[in-house]
């Protein structure tokens, strides 16, 4: 585990009865541990309910209490399921979530949203429940793969369309741009070199898109209103990742980021349609999208489905309605955007004709 965090974790821990620890591992994460450790094979198709029970069962067998504490060491999966776990176990024990990779770092670990897939739905079974601590610790990222690493930053990108009020100044100095002039999230996201990614650089970055998200939660922690933003994306995403996914057609898996990414498309699409949105980050992203992850994998044949499951969406506030949020321009999300199934469908045919 990285140094960073082995003195916060050990501060935390001594919080707690030594025989009340546990921990839940992603099985491909390569770490000892000195408590009771459950590894766990972990993807969307086991993020189901008999995962569920196998962490309860794990829990009842090492005889946790609502005194204990659950340690989650692993992706956006893994601290979903584990997360929820501890939260519904004997009404609620403890937790911690130790994220191992970027989109965990970044979105799935913070944040307090907890949930299983159901019914070939994306978590959509779950409750909000806070974790004691996250502890990020960059390191982790150096053994991912570049595609584990591009669907993170998808989410990352997603924070700076939502949000570009962070600032930085640790700007290089270069032929166009003065030593200490402050760069906005989104251009420093937009001009980051995805071809030498790596964790030290990404340090920064990753640092303000979980401020940002945290600003958000702390404001609205149930979803309520303002933290509706942080589903840009997600509506379209959340439908193109179950049918391509683990969901009702399985032809392949889809990265939740490149889903969350393709998603976006389409809502720029919208945001330019429906609310006058600037062209620029819709014509940005594309390239992004084209250059480093590909078209997604689906075709206009498969509106019809992908238009269902968006009617069945969790943030739909009424039954069979499509519930969006889109920009109006960069920094300024427009939440509950009610779109009709012929939107969605010409926005599914301009994201599947570039």
């Amino acid at each position: 585990m990285c140094n960073e965090i082995q003195r916060p974790l050990a501060e935390i821990c001594s919080r707690y009865p030594q025989d009340q620890i546990v921990v839940v591992l992603d099985r491909r994460v390569a770490y000892e541990t000195a408590y009771p450790t459950l590894r766990l094979e972990v993807s969307e198709e086991h993020k189901d309910l008999s995962t569920l029970t196998q962490i309860w069962d794990f829990f009842f067998a090492h005889h946790l209490t609502r005194s204990g504490l659950v340690i989650c060491i692993g992706g956006g999966v893994l601290t979903d399921m584990a997360g929820l776990a501890a939260a519904m176990y004997k009404r609620g024990v403890d937790y911690v979530n130790i994220p191992t990779t970027l989109l965990s770092m970044v979105d799935a670990s913070s944040g307090g949203k907890t949930a299983i897939n159901y019914h070939g739905l994306k978590n959509s079974i779950g409750v909000f429940a806070e974790p004691v601590e996250t502890l990020i610790c960059p390191n982790w990222l150096h053994t991912l793969p570049a595609e584990q690493l591009l669907s993170g930053y998808a989410e990352m990108l997603k924070t700076g369309l939502i949000e570009d009020n962070v600032q930085s100044d640790n700007v290089q100095c270069t032929k166009d741009n003065v030593q200490g002039t402050k760069e906005s999230l989104w251009n420093r996201l937009l001009n980051y070199d995805l071809e030498a990614l790596d964790e030290q650089s990404l340090a920064p970055l990753i640092a303000d898109c979980v401020a940002v998200k945290t600003q958000i939660v702390s404001s609205d922690p149930h979803e309520q209103g303002a933290r509706k933003a942080l589903n840009f994306g997600h509506t379209f995403g959340h439908a193109l990742e179950e049918v391509t996914g683990y969901g009702l057609r399985v032809t392949g898996t889809m990265p939740h980021g490149y889903a969350v990414l393709y998603g976006m498309i389409a809502e720029l699409y919208l945001s330019v349609t429906r609310l006058g949105c600037p062209r620029e980050p819709l014509q940005h992203l594309t390239q992004l999208m084209l250059h480093y992850y590909g078209k997604p994998q689906c075709k206009c044949s498969d509106r019809e489905q992908l238009i269902a499951l968006m009617q069945q969406d969790k943030k739909n506030e009424r039954a069979a309605e499509i519930n969006c949020t889109l920009i109006r321009s960069i920094g300024e999300p427009v939440i509950n955007q009610v779109i009709t199934p012929d939107e969605a469908a010409e926005a599914f045919d301009y994201l599947f004709s570039l």
